[in-house]
């Protein structure tokens, strides 16, 4: 666990049985209280998790496909967007 000091409380309620299940694997790996098991539990997975909802992660292919995209002209606005923005101006005119 971290050597940082305890700011602030984490409060949930579970169920018995899963309080009991997590006593359990934290005193089977060592942990010397159940707040440092879900420390490590924390710590250990919640960087993870943001890494896969934050990144995109592209072949070589892929990225050059998209610069590709990026770096081409501009494609010409649809005549159905070009409608709507008429029909936008006039709303606000």
């Amino acid at each position: 666990m971290t050597t940082s000091t305890r700011k602030e409380r984490l409060e949930m309620r579970v169920a018995p049985e899963i309080k009991q299940l997590a006593e359990r694997a934290s005193a089977a790996a060592g942990y010397t209280s159940l707040t440092d098991f879900v420390t490590h539990l924390i710590l250990e997975n919640a960087p993870k998790i943001l890494k896969l909802h934050t990144t995109i992660e592209l072949s070589n292919q892929q990225f050059d496909c998209f610069m590709a995209a990026c770096m081409g002209e501009p494609a010409a606005p649809s005549p159905r967007i070009l409608r709507a923005a008429k029909r936008l101006d006039k709303a606000h005119s």
